[in-house]
């Protein structure tokens, strides 16, 4: 169990660093001036294929995390409302994480209705997420 434990949490912790990255790009693209072709499209290019990395970094997250649960029990009985908790968490990161994949598509399309301050604010969700959700595995507070 202590190497599904491992691997969850690195491949947790590279999911979020590609959460953490891909809206400062988004940052970026929102400040290109329209006449800066290049430079869109090596933004767009570098998104794109963070987009596709990360997106391949939350499945084993993902299964992994369902192993520990179903699996191994963790999180399962009573006095366990954490892991519900968690588990919305988890669902909050998936929503997040395709609200991106959307946004990109936006970009791609070369529609973009937001500025860059909302991107810089966009970019801090998933910290609060994943403070949230270590807190909750670790403190357990429920």
């Amino acid at each position: 169990m202590l190497w599904v434990k491992s691997f969850h949490i690195v491949f947790v912790a590279s999911w979020f660093a590609g959460l953490f990255y891909l809206p400062r790009i988004f940052v970026n693209l929102a400040m290109v001036p329209p006449e800066s072709v290049a430079e869109r499209e090596r933004l767009l290019l570098m998104a794109c294929k963070l987009l596709r990395f990360t997106t391949v970094l939350a499945v084993p997250a993902l299964g992994l995390g369902l192993l520990l649960w179903l699996g191994y029990g963790i999180g399962r009985g009573p006095g366990q409302g954490w892991m519900h908790a968690k588990l919305l968490v988890v669902f909050l990161v998936l929503g997040y994480h395709h609200a991106c994949a959307a946004m990109l598509r936006r970009f791609v399309r070369g529609h973009n209705p937001r500025s860059h301050v909302w991107y810089r604010w966009f970019n801090e969700v998933p910290v609060i997420l994943l403070v949230a959700a270590v807190l909750l595995v670790v403190v357990k507070p429920f």
